[in-house]
């Protein structure tokens, strides 16, 4: 079996986290729901290969999670509004919007209007606020790149697990929202009620406690662990716990 790609709550079926798993070109859903009991190893990691509606087609390439030949580039990844608008959901209404990371962490964005929230949810986001709703991806790339200059359009996933166990910044915050005049305002609750800062780790053992956006969060030994999802996907899977040595956080020999 390999990790061949993820869902996150926001974006899943059923409304929890889940690994997509494949075997003999058959896709399985692997949930991630809270409470589940997770006891796998992780074995050679290589392309996860491509998925379709016939199922998977694997390939053995070293590169992870894709190879070169099957990365797929988002045309709009670094768009500023300079394009003819050459995709479909590129004519959709859009909504320009600032997403909050604990504890201070800012970034703005865009999304087609319609999926403003999911999208939110998807990067995990603590806060956010909807700033502008525009006809095209075009005029909201635009607008993107001019409040970027001065804030941001990107937090990566290290700086959002340094942050799971606090809480955003009210002040921080209400200073940069005074710049805009605001549609409405977000605040999402992902259910994890961490006490500490969750260990760094790429494994799939021990119980899942939630997840926020693509981080999967696993305790195991009276130690938490925040696991990038997206750094599973490739990977080899096997039955049975790891017995790699982790680390422990301090709160696990109290």
């Amino acid at each position: 079996m390999q990790i061949v790609g993820y869902e996150t709550a926001a974006g899943a079926e059923r409304d929890q986290p889940a690994l997509l798993v494949a075997g003999d070109g058959a896709i399985e859903r692997e949930s991630l729901a809270p409470g589940r009991q997770l006891g796998y190893s992780l074995g050679r990691r290589h392309c996860a290969g491509t998925i379709d509606d016939t199922g998977h087609t694997s390939c053995e390439a070293d590169g992870a999670p894709y190879c070169p030949t099957h990365t797929k580039r988002w045309a709009c990844a670094r768009c500023r509004g300079d394009c003819d608008r050459p995709l479909p959901s590129c004519h959709e209404e859009h909504a320009v919007y600032l997403a909050a990371f604990a504890p201070a962490t800012f970034k703005v964005g865009v999304t087609r209007s319609w999926r403003l929230e999911t999208r939110l949810r998807e990067q995990g986001a603590d806060r956010a606020a909807h700033l502008r709703t525009v006809a095209d991806g075009k005029i909201a790339r635009q607008i993107e790149a001019e409040i970027a200059a001065d804030v941001g359009d990107q937090v990566r996933v290290p700086t959002k697990i340094r942050g799971l166990h606090q809480g955003v910044s009210t002040e921080a915050w209400e200073t940069l929202l005074s710049e805009y005049d605001l549609l409405s305002t977000y605040s999402f609750d992902y259910g994890l009620s961490l006490q500490e800062r969750p260990v760094a780790e790429t494994m799939l053992t021990g119980t899942v406690r939630g997840a926020q956006g693509r981080v999967l969060v696993l305790e195991r030994n009276g130690t938490v662990y925040a696991v990038d999802l997206r750094d599973l996907v490739g990977h080899e899977l096997t039955d049975g716990s790891t017995d790699r040595a982790l680390q422990s956080s301090l709160a696990s020999f109290e």
